[in-house]
């Protein structure tokens, strides 16, 4: 125990003292868990060459599950998950571990295999998903791999609570520059997207999380946040640490290499209500049996903290 709080308990006596650490815990508005996290490919594919297509290894799946049991959110926002039944099983075996996510949406693009989700133990209230996104390189018209997952969940009868979810292109070695200019397109789009949700509730308390698959200095990530042209509507990176202060979120087996590439952006109205102190990500010595990305867990609040 700290000195001053020694001190404190011997000057008002134990009883008084943990009565009224009792009513001070109890004061303490509760803090809502979201959790995005990239499942690395639940689904059914190809895994090796000439091999059938195949779903995502049991001992893969099991030690997901692990993680999330661990983490137990209220709101669960994943990417890489394939099909309705794939999103069915995963919500299945969350709730036989005890995570009861009874709420979902599925969300795609112009990727017939992977797509995003969330689940929720609170119900949704409304649902925008985009899926025909497109845009102009050139010539060429593209669409947007995966889309926007697009829901508002009632937090409380006054505050709603906005989730954007995303998964921009992949970083590749080969045609490196098309990719980043398509990653600075869907970037751009999910802006926009951002912007029409600012045109109609200019309070909006909006969450953009997911796999960006950029770095902090990428001009997609620039693109997402904002500038000075964007004003109140600029959107803020909250920026979360493991338990050794590291920031990395994936980690690329091939080349060594850990990367921050899984980030979240909140409103500057919805800033006040992440308890940031809470907030990191969830470092588990196993990771890397599950996925190649690490989750990101945001502890958020239906009342501003005071800091």
């Amino acid at each position: 125990m700290q000195p001053l709080l020694q001190f404190t308990r011997r000057v008002i006596g134990p009883a008084v003292f943990f009565a009224l650490a009792a009513l001070l815990s109890a004061a303490e508005p509760e803090r809502l868990t979201f959790c995005s996290y990239n499942l690395k490919n639940w689904l059914t594919m190809e895994r090796a060459v000439r091999q059938p297509p195949s779903s995502k290894p049991e001992k893969e799946r099991a030690q997901v599950v692990k993680m999330l049991t661990d983490i137990h959110p209220d709101i669960l926002g994943v990417c890489e998950i394939g099909t309705a039944d794939d999103l069915a099983e995963l919500q299945q075996r969350l709730q036989v571990a005890g995570v009861d996510l009874p709420y979902t949406e599925l969300a795609h693009g112009g990727d017939p295999v992977r797509r995003l989700a969330l689940l929720s133990r609170l119900p949704i209230k409304t649902r925008n998903s985009q899926t025909t996104l497109k845009y102009q390189i050139g010539a060429q018209t593209l669409p947007f791999q995966r889309g926007i997952l697009d829901v508002t969940i009632a937090i409380t009868p006054t505050f709603d609570l906005h989730l954007l979810g995303v998964h921009l292109k992949s970083m590749r070695t080969v045609s490196e520059a098309d990719q980043a200019e398509m990653r600075r397109n869907e970037a751009r789009l999910l802006r926009l997207h951002m912007d029409s949700v600012f045109a109609q509730e200019p309070g909006a308390c909006i969450l953009a999380y997911g796999d960006f698959n950029a770095q902090r200095n990428d001009p997609a990530v620039a693109e997402i946040m904002g500038g000075p042209r964007t004003g109140d509507t600029t959107v803020l990176d909250v920026l979360l640490r493991d338990v050794n202060g590291e920031v990395w979120t994936h980690f690329w087996d091939a080349a060594d290499s850990y990367s921050r590439l899984d980030y979240c952006f909140t409103s500057r109205l919805l800033r006040p209500h992440i308890d940031t102190r809470q907030s990191g990500i969830h470092a588990d010595k196993d990771f890397y049996k599950a996925s190649d990305h690490r989750p990101l867990v945001i502890k958020i609040s239906a009342e501003p903290i005071l800091k």
